[in-house]
């Protein structure tokens, strides 16, 4: 693009808008990169809360996996015990809530 195209482009844009309502339409502009650029910033601090969520539930599941393991070992113990279904916690037999999450035991 050169410098006769830009000069066409401004007496075409001079012609349609006037010479009175060019402040406007620049402020309109700048107000409207402005906040094109403040999503794309929010945008990108969303995509980085995202993977702060999928660690953590990454690390809930080993946790979950881990007590697993461990029930499993406890297989004598866990004739009495009780497991939430639904985080999985192993609980004592005559337990109504789960200690770890809070939810009814179903029996």
């Amino acid at each position: 693009m050169g410098p006769f195209e830009l000069i066409v482009i401004v007496l075409v844009v001079l012609v349609i808008f006037g010479p009175k309502n060019l402040p406007k339409l620049g402020k309109s502009l700048g107000q409207t990169v402005k906040n094109v650029r403040e999503g794309m910033e929010e945008g990108s601090d969303d995509k980085k809360d995202e993977k702060s969520e999928e660690v953590a539930k990454d690390a809930e599941a080993e946790d979950v996996v881990e007590e697993s393991a461990d029930a499993d070992a406890d297989a004598d113990a866990a004739e009495d015990a009780v497991f939430c279904s639904h985080c999985g916690h192993k609980n004592e037999a005559g337990a109504e809530f789960c200690s770890k999450c809070g939810s009814p035991l179903s029996k």
